[in-house]
């Protein structure tokens, strides 16, 4: 194994081992959580040890949760009790492994993650902003306390060992045929129109992979299209709290290509998205991310039927819209001017790994 993550509590009466923080959501299930928690029971009185896996939305700063409010919404937990030992699970290679890492007094737990959970996502701070990005996050905790789940019960920070583990979805291994758009608009001060047509030869691309854009105009109207620009946004729904909605572009580019009145143009334009362009966009949704390492944008959500939408916090989506810029002629000049636009859908989604 090439490394065992492990986090001890303030007291030192708890380590915390897990063998990876990457937790791979296969559609039909999710990988297993196994780990282990070693224990020193010096300091434990008539306490019990438990550990708890959550997956919650934080939407606010830790500074205010210490003014009483709370801005974290627990979507959904599990807790169970590792000393003294209530349940044993079946050992798996992992547990074997840390258990010998651990050595004496260690104790092996297991959590199974419901695949209707959402995926991890964070949005991006500013520049200025502390504290733990918002967004969608699951985290391993183990605990000291009396009692198992007792609202009233204050568990000290110094009892508490914790580690945030990453819920990540891959591509699936058939991709769909590519989307396709179509307008046909006419202006003003001419007889014919322009028509515009787009399309992209698969449905998915992953993270940093070059998108090629299929683009054909034929300019019927006595008018020039002086511009070309691709543009693609993010749609970031938070849908856990509020309607709260707000789409941000992560990449605009202009293409040099003109098309003179009564002439046609066929071209293949290539864009990458990428969150290398837009590290100063807050609010910006970036696949789930452990302490300051570098991501990603994040991952088109992809929704399984019979999932009610409130239950995954963060919907993320991606359109592209191909713009023409149709120049004006004549006396009105620029009062003539227009737009000629079409959209295309778009997923980002990671590769799946080889095994």
């Amino acid at each position: 194994m090439a490394k065992i993550f492990k986090k001890t509590s303030g007291n030192g009466g708890l380590t915390l081992y897990l063998g990876k923080r990457d937790y791979v959501d296969h559609v039909t299930a999710v990988d297993r959580i196994d780990g282990v928690v070693k224990v020193d029971t010096a300091d434990f009185g008539d306490r019990k040890a438990f550990v708890q896996l959550a997956c919650a939305f934080r939407y606010g700063s830790e500074d205010l949760d210490v003014m009483g409010l709370c801005f974290r919404k627990d979507i959904w937990f599990e807790q169970v009790q590792i000393y003294p030992e209530c349940t044993k699970p079946q050992l798996s290679a992992m547990h074997e492994t840390l258990l010998k890492k651990a050595g004496d007094n260690a104790y092996a737990f297991s959590f199974e993650i419901p695949n209707n959970l959402p995926c991890s996502v964070s949005l991006q701070p500013g520049p200025d902003d502390k504290g733990k990005a918002c967004g969608v996050d699951f985290e391993v905790k183990t605990y000291l306390a009396m009692e198992k789940n007792n609202p009233d019960e204050k568990i000290e920070k110094k009892d508490t060992a914790r580690l945030v583990v990453r819920k990540i979805q891959y591509a699936p291994s058939q991709v769909g045929a590519g989307p396709k758009a179509e307008i046909c608009k006419s202006f003003m001060m001419s007889d014919k129109p322009v028509h515009l047509e787009a399309s992209m030869e698969k449905d998915l691309y992953f993270h940093g992979e070059p998108i090629p854009i299929k683009v054909k105009i034929n300019n019927e109207s006595n008018k020039t299209v002086k511009k070309l620009k691709i543009t693609v946004d993010q749609t970031t729904d938070i849908v856990l709290y509020s309607a709260d909605k707000y789409t941000k572009s992560v990449l605009c580019q202009e293409f040099g290509e003109t098309v003179e009145a009564n002439s046609t143009l066929d071209v293949t334009l290539s864009i990458t998205p990428l969150l290398a362009e837009n590290k100063e966009k807050r609010g910006l949704a970036l696949d789930g991310r452990l302490k300051d390492e570098d991501t990603n944008l994040a991952s088109t959500t992809m929704l399984r039927q019979g999932v009610e939408k409130e239950v995954l916090g963060i919907l993320v989506s991606y359109k592209i819209k191909i713009n023409l810029m149709v120049a004006g002629g004549g006396l009105l000049g620029g009062l003539t001017a227009s737009d000629v636009t079409v959209e295309l859908p778009l997923n980002l989604m990671h590769p799946k790994p080889e095994e």
